[in-house]
Parts: structure tokens; C-alpha cells; sequence
């Protein structure tokens, strides 16, 4: 072969080779927190990820730019905000095998429209100084006259709440979760306010022994040094349904209708659920991995195992409205 030859081949073979799509992701996490997971998918297909950070209007984006969106994906936390993405008619079903063996079927839509990737319990966090092991076991408890006076939380009508009130909903039916936001609202120590590590700082500080929050605040509170402290003067309680386990929300993700590099968009879905990316997410984010066979993070692993609840997350979503409506009735945040 002559040296002319050689060229022509190289450059005919460059030629036909297609060049690899980057995908496009609109996210509501800060990118800080999933890059280090991208840059693996990058280095194992070599498919690059672009991530905008869109901290509001992320529905409204994706509807105004419609068929000419640059977005592949949307990644999210909680349920709420993957059904306002559902219902904005933004995002289009995927079919996979991979997903649907990786994900729960309570973690993902019924017309695989999103996909749960990782998953935070809504825990108690509890005074080391002033309640003991076992005080507190279940949600009810919360309602309970032993609670007066000490218990914190942020709004009754933030998402987090909302969603613990339709799991509620869900045990007890309407009435149910209506005497039991009030019984909650009774025994609050101060009115709603702040966020969950806000919560933390207030036990720490003596102002009520009891809170509810994320798993995950645990670790970013050990992460920040002025908020270790906070962290050390609690611990975490898994508390359940009495007819159900502990109530858990997820970080998810769906493939917009636009979607110009759908089938790299998927290979990014599927290997988001598997092993190697699981456990990275996961750690990232101090949450747990939905991939049952993924590992935890030590950190993770520390606080102890729990039972999820068995509701789905569709049906929760459903129970939103009656949720809000109770949490208003009761004045809860008044």
C-alpha cells in the first residue's frame, strides 16, 4: 500500500465514522452534585454530557422551546415535580428492559414516562441528650400527647411534608391524615420555618427534640463545619407506618419529547441504574442507591437499614391535592 493509499483509507474511515451526540440535561440538582457521575459515563462511552442547571421553570422551559428544545433529559427530586413534568406533556416513554429490571416497580411511572435513580427516607432526626432509643418508632407517634411541645418541622406545604402527608393519606384515608396533621400541628415547639438542617440546629439549640427531614441533610450537615455540630447532638430514627414501612421520595428522570440524541439519552438512563454509577450517585448525594444490589456509601450504611414503604409513588402523587388541602384546614403552618 502507498503512502497515498494509506492516507485515502485513514480519511475515508474518519469520514465514515459517525461522530458520538453529546446529551443534553436540564437539572434541578446542582451540577456539582451528578457531574462526577457523567464524566464516567463519558469515560466508558465516550459521550459527553452537557448540564444546564435550571433551579425554577424547568416545565415552563421545556414547553416554550417544544420540538426545538436542545434537551434530551430532565432530571428532578421528588415526586411532586416529576408529575408536574408528566402532566406539562414534556416527556415521552421510554422502553427498556434495563430500567425496568433496575428500578422498583414503586419507584418508576406505570407508563415508564420517569425513573427513580436514587432515594432519600423522610426520617426523624431525634435529640441524643433528651430522647431515648425507642421514644419514637412510627409516624403516628408524631401525634401523640408524649410529643407537645417539641417537635420541629419546616412548612406543613413544602413538598417534602406534602408527600409524608399523602403517605398518610394513603394509611389512614382523608380523615385520618386530617386528625393526624392536626395532632402534629399541636405539638410543634415553634411555628414552621426554615429548612430541614434548620430543624437540626434547633434541637441542637434546645428549642424542641424532634424533627423531620431527609436522610441525605445528615451528610451534608458532617460535610460543613460549622453544621457538625448540629448533626452530632441528633440521631437518625427510621420511623414506619404501623400498617406500612418508612416513607421515601426520589431524584428521577424522564426523556423530553424534543430529545435530538434519544439514543444516547438511553444509554445515559441505563447506565445511570447500574452498579458502578449507582453507587457514585448515590454517595454523592448521601442517598441510597434504587438498584437493590448497588452499595451504599459507609456513611449511608451507618445509620442503619429500613423497610420502604410498599405505596407507590404514583399513588402519593394522586393524593397530593387532598394532602394540600389538609394541611390547610389544619392551619398547619399558622
Amino acid at each position: 500500500m502507498t503512502l497515498r493509499t494509506a492516507l485515502l483509507t485513514t480519511a475515508c474511515a474518519a469520514v465514515a465514522a459517525p461522530a458520538l451526540a453529546d446529551v443534553n440535561i436540564y437539572t434541578t440538582r446542582q451540577p456539582e452534585l451528578i457531574q462526577p457521575v457523567m464524566d464516567a459515563f463519558t469515560d466508558a462511552t465516550g459521550i459527553h454530557v452537557n448540564l444546564a442547571y435550571v433551579s425554577d421553570g424547568v416545565v415552563e422551559r421545556l414547553k416554550a422551546e417544544g420540538a426545538r428544545s436542545p434537551a434530551d433529559l430532565v432530571m428532578t427530586v421528588d415526586i411532586a415535580n416529576l408529575m408536574q413534568i408528566v402532566e406539562a406533556g414534556v416527556i415521552q416513554p421510554v422502553q427498556s428492559e434495563v430500567l425496568t429490571a433496575s428500578v422498583p416497580e414503586t419507584l418508576r411511572s406505570s407508563d415508564n414516562l420517569w425513573f427513580g435513580l436514587t432515594t432519600r427516607a423522610r426520617i426523624i432526626y431525634a435529640s441524643v441528650d433528651r430522647v431515648a432509643e425507642g421514644e419514637v418508632t412510627t409516624y403516628e407517634d408524631l401525634a401523640s400527647d408524649t410529643w407537645e411541645g417539641r417537635i420541629c418541622t419546616r412548612s406543613g406545604v413544602h413538598n417534602y411534608n406534602l408527600a409524608l402527608t399523602s403517605a398518610v393519606i394513603a394509611h389512614q384515608g382523608e380523615d385520618g391524615a386530617t386528625e393526624w396533621a392536626a395532632g402534629v400541628h399541636d405539638n410543634l415547639a415553634r411555628k414552621p420555618e426554615g429548612n430541614d438542617r434548620a430543624q437540626v440546629k434547633a434541637i441542637w439549640a434546645g428549642e424542641c427534640d424532634i424533627s423531620l427531614g431527609n436522610t441525605y441533610y445528615m451528610g451534608q450537615m458532617l460535610a460543613d463545619p460549622e453544621q457538625t455540630e448540629w448533626a452530632n447532638s441528633v440521631r437518625i430514627v427510621f420511623p414506619t407506618f404501623e400498617n406500612g414501612g418508612t416513607h421515601v421520595n426520589i431524584s428521577g428522570i424522564a426523556m423530553t419529547n424534543a430529545a435530538p440524541n434519544r439514543e444516547e439519552a438511553l444509554q445515559l438512563m441505563e447506565y445511570l441504574v447500574s452498579p458502578e454509577a449507582q453507587a457514585i450517585y448515590a454517595e454523592l448525594n448521601h442517598e441510597y442507591p434504587v438498584l437493590e444490589s448497588a452499595a451504599l456509601s459507609d456513611l449511608v450504611a451507618s445509620w442503619g437499614s429500613f423497610e420502604p414503604d410498599a405505596v407507590a409513588l404514583e399513588e402519593l402523587a394522586g393524593h397530593r391535592p387532598a394532602a394540600l388541602r389538609i394541611m390547610e384546614e389544619v392551619n398547619f403552618d399558622g
